[in-house]
């Protein structure tokens, strides 16, 4: 652990420095190979906060937005090889379920009419850290629907169209 020493009217005092919060960055994949936008994961207190900026995406739609439990995105297979939702506790999938959500659950995003996402989202399921729920080396995935947020696994959320690995 760093610590910060000062000195105290004659007094040493130790103290230890915050901890620099752990980061992420991911790079996402349309449905050709092509790159086509970033996210920037920083983990907080409570959880981990996604900084997206996405292109080339259906305009004027809200769209699913989840974290799946494989980091891999194959374009060429539809981005299944990232798997299902990331869902370490083993419950049911969306927001109106009785015993969930997953923790790679998360609202829609919505895109603009030039078909690009600036979006901010906080999952508080989530870590970066090591354990049960790190994130880190998993996919983030983006639907061609939005999720209902009850159908099960998935919240009928459509194909894979963008896929970025946490990195």
């Amino acid at each position: 652990m760093r610590h910060l020493t000062r000195i105290l009217l004659g007094t040493l005092v130790v103290l230890p420095l915050p901890a620099a919060a752990q980061e992420a960055r991911a790079t996402f994949l349309n449905e050709e190979g092509t790159g086509t936008g970033t996210a920037t994961l920083t983990e907080t207190p409570r959880g981990v906060l996604i900084k997206l900026r996405l292109g080339a995406l259906p305009p004027n739609q809200w769209l699913g937005f989840h974290i799946h439990e494989t980091g891999r995105c194959d374009p060429h297979g539809g981005h299944e090889s990232a798997g299902g939702h990331f869902n370490p506790s083993g419950v049911e999938h969306g927001y109106q379920a009785e015993t969930a959500p997953h923790a790679g659950d998360m609202p829609n995003i919505w895109t603009d009419a030039e078909g690009m996402a600036r979006v901010e989202v906080h999952n508080p399921f989530v870590t970066l850290n090591e354990g049960e729920n790190s994130i880190r080396g998993r996919a983030l995935m983006v639907h061609a629907q939005p999720d209902d947020y009850r159908s099960q696994p998935s919240g009928n959320a459509g194909d894979r169209i963008a896929c970025a690995v946490i990195e």
